[in-house]
């Protein structure tokens, strides 16, 4: 029998790495929901009806690789997360976000003004592990509905709709470590 090339040997091991923490999350997942069915667990039977949303509407996506194993001894989530809305331009006026979390914790979307002059995901980070949001637009952080809330559960949505000038626009998720983490993104309203 031949022995595989080293390339081989190294296609062989990162194909069973990324095989196995992809069964690692779905059993994390079913545990997750055996031990709590009313949703928490990625795999959360809950759904939401969204209803008729105003205006320009941007989906935005909030994913992450958290998980049990993620979690930093001080408590900070690690892990690489993203957020990524389904176009980066939009006309002035009503825009409504429609933010589905298809990660395995909490998040939620921060509409935040960006200078001219900032690069997204530069902002400085306090010692909660969170940004500066006294300036937000509005956010959605509500599970199954508008608005501000405690966060939105994996597998579901939430919603705000706000007026909103020509200009540029940072999304974020503010919860402790996940704007450091990579959830953000640039809107760009013209």
């Amino acid at each position: 029998m031949k022995t595989p090339s080293r390339r081989g040997q190294v296609i062989l091991g990162t194909t069973s790495v990324i095989l196995l923490t992809a069964l690692s999350l779905v059993a994390v997942g079913i545990v997750g929901s055996l031990l709590n069915p009313g949703g928490g667990g990625f795999l959360s039977r809950t759904r939401c009806v969204v209803p008729d949303l105003p205006g320009q509407v941007v989906g935005v996506s909030l994913t992450d690789m958290a998980g049990p194993m993620m979690r930093r001894p001080n408590g900070m989530m690690g892990g690489a997360m993203r957020m990524a809305a389904d176009r980066s331009t939009v006309a002035h006026g009503t825009v409504s976000f429609l933010v589905t979390n298809a990660g395995s914790v909490r998040h939620e979307l921060v509409i935040l003004p960006l200078p001219d002059n900032q690069i997204p995901g530069t902002r400085p980070i306090g010692g909660d592990a969170k940004i500066e949001e006294t300036a937000s637009l509005g956010e959605a952080s509500n599970t199954c509905a508008d608005g501000a809330g405690q966060g939105i559960l994996p597998g579901v949505s939430g919603w705000v709709t706000i007026t909103l000038p020509p200009g540029r626009y940072e999304l974020v998720c503010n919860l402790p470590g996940h704007y450091a983490a990579g959830m953000y993104t640039q809107l760009t309203v013209i």
